[in-house]
């Protein structure tokens, strides 16, 4: 795959095998091991605060507004996003979330950013 190919990826359906791989969630992911999992890096930074993630709780319906607030988190905190953004630049990057919502999660808002800032 090219640079500047951002894929996300739940945890949980085992590695890519290519590419950077770095894991967007604040907090490790339950049942996963440190050694089972070949990141690249753990960008916790760049996942939503702690006050913002609980706010949302995964509802579908706070979704587009979740979106917003965690933008406006980025944009204040372009050192957490900038390993991201080098990593796509250099070839594909995979974004590791543990969420189980495949559509509504920070990992899709984070693609979308990161891609808007290629």
């Amino acid at each position: 795959m090219p640079a500047g190919v951002i894929e996300i990826r739940r945890v949980y359906d085992g590695p890519p095998d290519h590419g950077a791989v770095f894991l967007v969630d604040r907090v490790w992911p339950r049942g996963v091991r440190k050694e089972e999992l070949r990141l690249d890096g753990w960008a916790r930074e760049a996942a939503p605060s702690t006050e913002l993630r609980r706010w949302f709780g995964h509802r579908p319906e706070r979704f587009a507004q979740f979106a917003d607030r965690y933008r406006r988190e980025l944009d204040a905190r372009p050192d957490a996003v900038r390993p991201l953004l080098e990593a796509a630049r250099r070839g594909p990057l995979t974004l590791l979330y543990s969420a189980r919502d495949t559509e509504h999660n920070q990992a899709v808002v984070l693609r979308d950013y990161l891609n808007d800032h290629l």
